[in-house]
């Protein structure tokens, strides 16, 4: 075996590994965003929305508490954290601060940073009359 056909298989099987360590990262990419954005569950929720907020140092998400109806005091288990999915759902969000709403989400697996702090997605709110 002379040194060209030795350098010739090297490249080949080098050029070879990189093809298939990107598809292999493709793969791995494509699943864990399917993963992360996956819906666990969907529903809505009803209550008084006391605090709705744009925040975040790299990401600016938009976070809200919502004050769960059927119960007399503000505590910790009676508030319902969640993100807002986009600046229009928190425009309609800011019109109700104050006033009891019914909220629809999604929740995520585990929702990226630039999704909000939360795994509850609000993506549509209404007025509760």
């Amino acid at each position: 075996m002379d040194i060209q056909s030795a350098k010739q298989s090297a490249r080949k099987w080098l050029r070879r590994s990189l093809w298939i360590a990107l598809a292999g990262l493709l793969i791995f990419s494509a699943g864990y965003y399917i993963y992360r954005t996956y819906t666990i569950s969907e529903g809505t929720r009803s209550g008084t929305l006391f605090k709705i907020s744009k925040k975040g140092v790299v990401f600016k998400t938009y976070e809200g508490q919502l004050h769960l109806a059927g119960s007399m005091m503000i505590s910790q288990q009676s508030t319902w954290d969640f993100s807002a999915q986009n600046a229009d759902v928190y425009a309609k969000l800011q019109k109700f601060e104050g006033k009891p709403v019914r909220c629809h989400y999604r929740q995520k697996v585990d929702a990226f940073p630039w999704q909000g702090d939360t795994d509850y997605i609000v993506y549509d709110v209404e007025p509760v009359q």
